[in-house]
C-alpha cells in the first residue's frame, strides 16, 4: 500500500514559515533576556540588604519565616 503524505508545502511557504519561526524565537530570546535582567536586579538587592519572607502553609496555616542575608554589609 502506498502511504499518504500530508499536503506538500511549497518553497515560498516554507521560507515564510521559517521566517515566522525566526521572528518568534527572537521575541522569546528578548523576553528571556528581560527576565534575566529582572532576576539579576533582585539578586543584587538581596546581596545589599536582608530580606525576610513570611510564608503561610496552605495545609496547616502555620507561618514560616525565611531570612535571606547577603554577604555584603549594608551601607548607611
Amino acid at each position: 500500500m502506498a502511504e499518504e503524505e500530508g499536503p506538500q508545502i511549497t518553497t515560498d511557504e516554507q521560507v515564510a514559515e521559517i521566517e515566522r519561526l525566526k521572528k518568534r524565537l527572537n521575541m522569546l530570546d528578548q523576553r528571556l533576556d528581560n527576565i534575566d535582567s529582572m532576576v539579576t536586579a533582585v539578586a543584587e538587592r538581596v546581596m545589599n540588604r536582608p530580606i525576610t519572607l513570611n510564608i503561610i502553609c496552605p495545609h496547616c496555616g502555620k507561618s514560616v519565616e525565611i531570612d535571606i542575608i547577603g554577604n555584603e554589609k549594608p551601607v548607611r
